[in-house]
């Protein structure tokens, strides 16, 4: 496990990176989406996968965009190691609290990761189809980090209580282990076909 801090417009971020399998756990915006670098650290402790975290344990916080998230050093070692990404984020739409938005450009991918998602967070709703997704929600543009492996990624957009078992700001957040399993059934699974048409 390597951390390292990195300067990106300004704001400053630590970063773990931990070199594992060939799916990456990734997680920009540990500092403002809570407990997205903490799903994404079990998940990865759990099925041997690539883990890249980015958070910011002091000073003010600053949501930075994906496509502007620049190719620091552990971010272009993440894309070079990974062949598929998983990037977990955090949505606050008041009118879908239960809704796990699943985009990416590696649509395959994608569902099926909500398949197991469904299977065993039953509480939350994965949405894959596109025209179903906020465009801004969707991760598609190729100066997104998630699309920047050979066979591109998966983006979930997941809503508070898929990500934190404390809504209220805490330190550290806890995954709900429904969320937990889902994920490491879905990352186990994309390994199992790992070098074939996801």
């Amino acid at each position: 496990m390597h951390t390292e801090r990195v300067t990106i417009e300004g704001a400053t971020f630590l970063t773990t990176l931990h070199l594992g399998g060939p799916i990456g756990l990734l997680a920009l915006h540990g500092g403002v989406e809570g407990g997205t670098a903490e799903l994404a650290r079990e998940v990865a402790t759990r099925t041997g996968a690539t883990l890249l975290t980015f958070t910011q344990p002091s000073g003010p916080r600053k949501h930075i965009p994906s496509t502007r998230m620049t190719p620091c050093t552990p971010l272009t070692t993440f894309l070079t190691h990974a062949t598929l990404t998983i990037s977990l984020h955090g949505h606050n739409r008041r009118t879908t609290p239960r809704t796990i938005y699943t985009g990416g450009s590696n649509r395959p991918a994608a569902r099926l990761v909500a398949a197991a998602l469904s299977r065993w967070a039953p509480a939350f709703v994965p949405i894959t189809t596109l025209s179903e997704i906020p465009h801004s929600l969707r991760g598609l543009h190729p100066d997104n980090p998630v699309n920047q492996t050979p066979y591109g990624g998966v983006q979930l957009e997941l809503p508070v209580h898929a990500r934190t078992t404390h809504p209220a700001p805490t330190d550290p957040e806890v995954p709900p282990q429904s969320v937990v399993e889902g994920l490491v059934a879905g990352v186990r699974a994309l390994m199992q076909r790992e070098g074939a048409r996801w």
